[in-house]
């Protein structure tokens, strides 16, 4: 059996998109001791294969961290094959709140150092130790006091989008960043609680472990992260105190937790919260971009990315080696236009 996709990513995302099949979305993770990542990558994508899920996987010998995508109809198949490798009996599945089945278009599962980038010697502290799990009335309640840091362990284009009331968002591309900003930012408040969150709580798994190793005496973590909170929240009619969209890592790039819109367009300045990527492949930097913009811009970051993909395809390839686009220049969000009276200006 194949262990990898050979069909043309285009003409599969064409069929994903034409397709009326119900799919489910979801995400999930697992710290546990692999002794051999190669061999159980190749179990897991037949088995997933076999009941026809797309998505996104790392394997590592730390666990596993998968995005996904599983056809309706085969949900409970999709379960018993989960069910059936000891240390994924019984995890929670993190289901979309936003999801209109059209998040993966293919199966990937990548053998990799660690199941989330942290730079962190995991030798040198106990990541079993990890921060008191909240649930989300629990997180509402403790947040609502006085002595407590909220701390989001996200990138700066995820908190960009949507965020906790009064949490601190650090400027960060990584979360391999984010945790010594966080750790000189938080220095003086070790006696605080310090409550953690990120989209479905791997993060904070591994941080809020480091943080306690650190010296920090109250450390908790949103169970589940976003995803699950917002759920409990309809669920139980709780308080919603998360404002705007949750980013995520798959094509839709977002799901919305409550109605507001907090960010702009990158290009315009309008209310926005629509991340996208350039549509010149040369460029493809993530940004924001409103409806108007992208009409105005042929759904590319600026003048230069538009033109670029009007001309002819031979022309595109000479100039590619040669060209710097705003996906050469910045960071993920991290490009801002400009506007002048005759359009874009790039910085």
């Amino acid at each position: 059996m194949r262990l990898y996709n050979r069909v043309n990513g285009d003409e599969l995302k064409r069929r994903l998109l034409e397709s009326d099949e119900a799919r489910i979305t979801l995400s999930f993770y697992q710290y546990y001791n692999l002794p051999n990542p190669n061999f159980f990558r190749d179990h897991f994508y037949i088995r997933l294969s076999e009941v026809g899920v797309f998505g996104r996987i790392y394997v590592a010998k730390e666990g596993v961290n998968g995005q996904i995508s599983v056809p309706k109809d085969r949900f409970d198949d999709f379960q018993k094959e989960m069910s059936d490798i000891t240390f994924l009996n019984g995890i929670r599945l993190n289901l979309a709140i936003e999801d209109d089945g059209k998040s993966f278009f293919k199966l990937k599962i990548k053998v990799r150092e660690k199941i989330v980038a942290d730079g962190l010697d995991d030798a040198s502290f106990d990541v079993t130790n990890k921060g008191i799990h909240l649930n989300a009335k629990e997180f509402n309640e403790l947040t609502n006091q006085d002595n407590t840091i909220i701390v989001d362990m996200r990138n700066h284009y995820e908190s960009e989008v949507g965020y906790f009331d009064g949490a601190i968002t650090p400027d960060v591309e990584t979360f391999r960043e984010a945790l010594p900003l966080v750790e000189d930012m938080l220095d003086a408040d070790k006696d605080k609680n310090i409550v953690m969150y990120c989209t479905g709580g791997i993060r904070c798994e591994k941080a809020s472990a480091y943080y306690k190793h650190k010296g920090f005496k109250n450390v908790f973590q949103l169970d589940g992260g976003i995803i699950e909170y917002a759920r409990q929240v309809e669920k139980e009619g709780l308080d919603n105190k998360f404002r705007g969209k949750n980013f995520v890592f798959d094509d839709r790039l977002g799901e919305r937790i409550s109605e507001e819109v907090i960010s702009k367009c990158h290009q315009c300045g309008d209310a926005c919260d629509t991340h996208t990527n350039c549509s010149n492949d040369a460029c493809h930097i993530l940004f924001i971009q409103c409806k108007n913009c992208a009409e105005k811009y042929d759904a590319c970051c600026s003048k230069k990315c538009s033109d670029f993909v009007k001309l002819p395809e031979e022309e595109q390839n000479d100039l590619r080696p040669i060209t710097e686009f705003n996906g050469t220049k910045f960071g993920k969000g991290r490009y801002k236009a400009h506007h002048k009276d005759e359009g874009l200006v790039l910085e």
